[in-house]
C-alpha cells in the first residue's frame, strides 16, 4: 500500500492551515504521532501521512456538524 508522506509545508499548502497552526495547535491534540505523522530515523523533522489526516479530517466533521435542512434545499450547521 502506497501512503503519501507531506512536510509541515506542504501539509499547510493542503490544507489552508498556517504552519505554525499545524505545529503548536494541531500537532498532538488532532493530528496523533503515529497515526497522522511519524518522525523519521527518530530525528526532529515531521512526516505527515496524507490518507490518514484526510480520513479523519473528512469523518470528524461529518459525525460533529448536524445539518439542519433549509426549505430552499440549503443546509443549517447547528
Amino acid at each position: 500500500m502506497s501512503e503519501t508522506y507531506l512536510t509541515t509545508d506542504q501539509l499547510s499548502e493542503r490544507i489552508h492551515y498556517d504552519i505554525r497552526t499545524i505545529r503548536d495547535r494541531l500537532k498532538d491534540s488532532v493530528l496523533l504521532e503515529g497515526v497522522h505523522y511519524f518522525r523519521p530515523f527518530g530525528g526532529r523533522k515531521l512526516l505527515f501521512k496524507w490518507e490518514a489526516i484526510e480520513r479523519d479530517m473528512v469523518g470528524f466533521s461529518s459525525r460533529h456538524s448536524p445539518l439542519i435542512p433549509m426549505a430552499n434545499g440549503g443546509a443549517a450547521h447547528g
